[in-house]
């Protein structure tokens, strides 16, 4: 057997290591869509979860303007970074609804004196149903509804800058 036949097998396989961590690196599609994109907001009731904060259903979604609905938790550390660039879409006018996952009235309330609170309405989900019909896998995470309370867009992860201006579009076009 010859020198380089005898490394044909260590050769073959760092090339199929080489061609596997490329791939893995670089996915086909980067981008995560919802299945629900177009349905309307599945039911579901109002549940207190600020004392200070009203408590909205899916029904209050179908009011003709466009809205955004954020899942965010008072334990959830993204959640702390992203109320800042939702208290810039307050400021803006943008009418932000939160769902409290899995949280307690009173920590909801500390939560929202320290980090600002942007939201018009809360509603608690204290057993993760509302997230789980609406296709969300976490905190935080953002949809866009429409004025008829039709799903519009998911936004997975905490809002940052560069995110601002698709979230304003996708806005501007659920109008």
């Amino acid at each position: 057997m010859t020198r380089l036949g005898r490394f044909a097998p260590l050769i073959g396989l760092a090339i199929f290591l080489v061609a596997v961590i490329w791939r893995l690196a670089t996915p086909v599609d980067t981008n995560v869509t919802s299945k629900l994109d177009g349905t309307p907001v599945p039911a579901f009731a109002a549940v207190v979860a600020a004392p200070s904060k009203p408590a909205f259903s899916s029904r209050d979604l179908a009011t003709g303007q466009p809205r955004l609905v954020n899942f965010f938790a008072s334990w959830c550390v993204p959640c702390i970074a992203e109320a800042k660039m939702l208290n810039q879409l307050k400021e803006r006018g943008v009418a932000i609804d939160g769902i409290a996952v899995r949280d307690r009235p009173e920590d909801v309330a500390a939560f929202l004196a320290r980090v600002g609170d942007p939201y018009r309405a809360i509603t608690a989900d204290t057993q993760s149903r509302i997230q789980i019909s609406l296709g969300s896998s976490g905190v935080p995470e953002t949809f866009v509804i429409d004025g008829r309370g039709i799903i519009r867009y998911q936004h997975i992860g905490p809002i940052e800058q560069a995110d601002v201006p698709v979230i304003l579009a996708r806005l501007e076009a659920a109008k």
